[in-house]
């Protein structure tokens, strides 16, 4: 069940599915534990993100897992999400991307939005709003704007996902997003600047105010 504090925004069916891969397969060496399950308002960073990905309107959500599978796949549990585990998570980032566009059933969606379980300050209301710019404008790629960057969470647009798929190894959805410069549409987000990597970036999530 959707958490209550988390309102479901419905994608316009008019503009065509928008799929989602929620990207965790990580193994959080910075952190020295496994940051997806760490907790967050009564919950999982991977549950909040979980949670944040189903209220989008999004469909279909593919959850990439990889250092770990089994209890991450608990932590949606009840939640309209796909899970499947990237054997070669090791690699690089590039191999969950292909692995969670390969999940992906014919038809392919009208578009791929990716994001991270790391982002706690992601909203629904952020989602929406990067959809609806990249249905608005058309513009290959639509992502988040933080501290003078482009990143994600993104968009990327159908005649994108080829591109996606030939990424290799360490190369992440940054690299295509920079990549066309100009052309991609952004959506301000300053709370990006807030990942969780680190045991002192963690802190400082628990010390936000409660949104």
């Amino acid at each position: 069940m959707i958490s209550a504090s988390i309102p479901a925004i419905t994608v316009p069916a008019s503009a065509g599915p928008v799929a989602l891969l929620l990207l965790a397969a990580g193994a959080s060496t910075r952190m020295g534990r496994p940051k997806q399950l760490l907790p967050y308002h009564g919950r999982t960073l991977l549950r909040h993100a979980a949670e944040t990905a189903v209220a989008s309107g999004c469909a279909p959500i593919v959850l990439v897992t990889g250092a770990l599978h089994e209890a991450l796949v608990a932590e949606v549990s009840g939640l309209p999400i796909q899970a499947i585990h990237n054997p070669d998570w090791e690699t690089g980032m590039a191999s969950s991307i292909r692995a969670g566009l390969s999940a992906l059933a014919e038809p392919q969606p009208a578009a791929v939005l990716i994001m991270l379980t790391d982002q706690p300050l992601v909203t629904p209301e952020l989602l929406q709003e990067l959809i609806a710019r990249q249905q608005q404008t058309q513009a290959p790629i639509v992502a988040a704007a933080y501290g003078g960057t482009l990143g994600v969470p993104a968009v990327f647009a159908q005649s994108l996902l080829p591109e996606l798929l030939r990424l290799q190894g360490q190369q992440g959805a940054g690299r295509l997003i920079a990549s066309l410069g100009a052309a991609v549409g952004r959506v301000p987000f300053p709370e990006g600047l807030l990942d969780v990597d680190t045991p002192a970036q963690y802190a400082a999530l628990l010390a936000q105010p409660p949104r």
